[in-house]
């Protein structure tokens, strides 16, 4: 999560949102869905979970979040695209979508936009909650597939 204006912002800050948040990604999906696909079709349980974490930036552009936005929004849509494409064979592709959780993310910019955003999130959830949301997902029946959690801080407007 690099924010900050676009004008002047370190092509390098881009390249490396759009490594971890997409290709990233897109890695670990690559290399678990054969795992996934056994899972769901010969495991105890008859169904496989894949849980994506994107962020309420995917859903909202905010000045300053350009290309993490960008990034996030492509997790949102290459989510629900597999969850269609595998729904049929029980693996379930679930998007969380957190707000301001207490992480070390902020403290990666720039201190010139650290200073610009160090009292913009408020309250804040724990790490815990996001861990709570997802085993919630994992544990459904069978049936019952969760395709999108957005979970925020009570407190968060946007």
């Amino acid at each position: 999560m690099l924010l900050g204006p676009a004008a002047g912002a370190p092509l390098s800050e881009w390249q490396q949102m759009v490594e971890l948040n997409v290709l990233g990604l897109l890695y670990c999906a690559h290399a678990a869905l054969p795992h996934l696909l056994r899972a769901a079709g010969d495991g105890p349980r008859q169904v496989a979970d894949m849980v994506n974490i994107s962020s309420v930036a995917g859903r909202a552009a905010r000045s300053g979040n350009d290309v993490y936005s960008l990034t996030k929004h492509g997790v949102g849509t290459f989510s629900e695209s597999l969850r269609q494409e595998l729904a049929g064979r029980y693996v379930r592709v679930c998007l969380v979508e957190p707000g301001a959780t207490a992480t070390e993310l902020a403290g990666h910019n720039r201190p010139e936009v650290l200073d610009s955003i160090r009292n913009q999130f408020g309250q804040t959830m724990q790490a815990e909650d996001i861990a709570d949301a997802i085993i919630y997902i994992v544990t459904r029946p069978r049936h019952v597939a969760v395709n999108e959690m957005l979970i925020r801080p009570t407190e968060q407007e946007r």
